[in-house]
This record gives structure tokens, C-alpha cells and sequence, in this order.
């Protein structure tokens, strides 16, 4: 499967308290466009109402493709920088309806949001393929 596309994005608070309601855990929501710049090299966007970041990164094959890419954009007149780490995750050969899916984390790279919104923040994320 080819991780080139466009995915509905989701992250989420890494919070154990399995007594935390699940709406609670949403960190961002998005859409995630992935391009082949050439070989080993991926881009894109990320956004949403409101905000939108520019990827850059590489692509490392494998059993589960590897995606590194940093997003970064002016968002409200403030740079906003996040780095991504994904894996494809591979198709089950006896999954029945299984949509096409990337697995990662995130963490801010700089603080945004007038210092609301801490640099070094790490939350998971998943995109499924639209």
C-alpha cells in the first residue's frame, strides 16, 4: 500500500486514566494530503479550519513504511512547528472492510498560542485513508 493520499487525521492526549471520557483525549483533527516528492522523500499538507502546515520528510521501506516529516506554518500570525513520526499499518490478509491506515506520534517542535500550547508536547496520531 502507498502511503500517497489523502487521509482523515487524528490525534490524541496519551492519557492512561481509562476513566477519562474519550472525548476528552483529542489533541487535533485534520485533513492530511501525502505527496512523493521522489524517492525516500514524502510532502504535503496538514490542516483544518483555521491552520495549515507544509510537510516535508522521508520515507523509509519496510515491513511497515516509516514516515518522518516535519509540518510547519504560519497559523493566527504565530509559526507553528510539528514533527511526525508514522508506520503504515500493513493489511491484515483476513481483515474484511479494513480501510488503509498510518499509526505515529507527534510532538511540537516550538510553542505557539502565546505560550498555551508548550513546546515538547507529544500526543499519538492515526490517519485512515479517505
Amino acid at each position: 500500500m502507498s502511503f500517497v493520499g489523502t487521509w482523515s487525521y487524528r490525534s490524541l492526549i496519551n492519557n492512561p486514566d481509562l476513566s477519562t471520557d474519550f472525548s476528552a483525549l483529542e489533541f487535533g483533527q485534520g485533513t492530511l494530503v501525502l505527496t512523493e516528492l521522489e524517492p525516500g522523500r514524502v510532502g504535503g499538507t496538514i490542516g483544518g479550519p483555521g491552520w495549515s502546515l507544509e510537510l516535508t520528510g522521508a520515507v523509509q521501506p519496510g515491513d511497515a513504511v516509516e514516515l518522518q516529516f516535519t509540518g510547519k506554518g504560519e497559523v493566527a500570525g504565530e509559526t507553528w512547528i510539528y514533527s511526525y513520526r508514522g508506520y503504515v499499518v500493513p493489511n491484515w490478509p483476513n481483515g474484511v472492510d479494513q480501510r488503509d491506515a498510518i499509526v505515529g506520534s507527534v510532538v511540537r517542535d516550538v510553542p505557539h498560542s502565546h505560550g498555551t500550547a508548550a513546546a515538547g508536547y507529544v500526543a499519538s496520531w492515526y490517519a485512515v485513508r479517505q
